[in-house]
């Protein structure tokens, strides 16, 4: 069924309205009646801010902008990161943009890979600060798989019954690249930058939305490292029991990618899963990236989170 965001409007903008059908139960929904290589208007930016709220990841189809167009997008919801804390590669000219792309990983991991990262995870929570957005686009994608999968981190703390609600309300985790099991080579390049440079916050397990107030569990096998203040084996079996709930499918919505798309998604409520099904298909598939700068995290008891290692991730100026 298509949604209409109501906002106060005039009947001459109202053609121009987005318009929004959910995709799955608890998550994701396609965009129509928006043209990307068009800018904005305050209107359209506030209904589909509102509409990210809701539905945590946004589809727009058959967008077929350009590297400045995506960032001019982006950056009417929020101050535009630099690529990624490791990233050197980015387009020349868009430092602003991160390269998905299937032909580079090789050579940073040391074997092949269709993302830096094929875990769930929740873009960089590393930081103190992580995106409060990702903006990604399809640019070369095969003829099938690479499918990305989304879940709803909300969903997924509200599944929990109350008393692993309450657990869960008043611990915190060390998230650091890589998580419990980093899936790179030791010699690789990237596993160099991530111990010369190390990124280490811990965070709050339940995180507070900024805006709606929604609880999010706020863990991935991606990033999330261990539970503090417990001894390895009570943090892995609370870890695996917390990670089972936010990879349940019922959370979950399938992107399947074509040239054009571009996926919005509220990487504060959100995590997932880049496709694993391409390692034997020798294939190529290129996407590029924007993130948003993100606020730092709070618990369910008021209490930021805190750096260990690593310095804020702010925007370009």
């Amino acid at each position: 069924m298509s949604v209409t965001i109501e906002t106060k409007s005039s009947t001459a903008e109202s053609a121009a309205t987005p318009q929004f059908v959910p995709v799955a139960g608890h998550i994701g929904a396609d965009v129509g009646g928006i043209d990307l290589r068009n800018p904005l208007s305050t209107q359209q930016v506030e209904i589909i801010r509102t509409a990210l709220h809701r539905y945590k990841v946004l589809f727009f189809h058959d967008q077929h902008i350009d590297h400045a167009q995506q960032i001019a997008f982006s950056a009417r919801f929020g101050s535009v990161t630099p690529s990624h804390p490791y990233d050197d590669e980015a387009p020349q000219g868009f430092p602003e943009i991160l390269a998905v792309d299937s032909r580079k990983y090789a050579k940073r991991f040391g074997k092949v890979k269709y993302s830096y990262d094929n875990k769930w995870h929740t873009d960089v929570t590393a930081l103190i600060n992580p995106p409060a957005a990702t903006v990604l686009r399809a640019d070369i994608v095969p003829e099938q798989g690479g499918d990305t999968q989304w879940t709803n981190l909300a969903a997924a703390y509200n599944g929990l019954p109350e008393p692993l609600k309450r657990l869960a309300d008043g611990l915190r985790a060390e998230h650091r690249f890589g998580g419990r099991h980093p899936q790179w080579a030791y010699d690789s390049s990237y596993a160099e930058k991530t111990r010369s440079n190390p990124i280490v916050t811990e965070h709050p397990v339940v995180r507070v939305h900024p805006v709606t107030g929604e609880r999010s569990l706020f863990v991935t096998p991606g990033f999330t490292a261990r539970l503090v203040g417990l001894t390895p084996t009570q943090s892995d079996r609370l870890l695996d029991l917390f990670f089972d709930e936010v990879t349940n499918p019922a959370y979950t919505v399938r992107l399947r990618w074509r040239a054009g798309t571009v996926a919005f998604w509220d990487n504060r409520a959100t995590a997932h899963l880049a496709p694993t099904d391409l390692d034997d298909v020798q294939t190529t598939r290129v996407l590029y990236r924007t993130t948003l700068e993100g606020d730092v995290p709070v618990g369910p008891d008021g209490l930021a989170s805190a750096s260990i290692a690593g310095a804020e991730f702010r925007g370009q100026k």
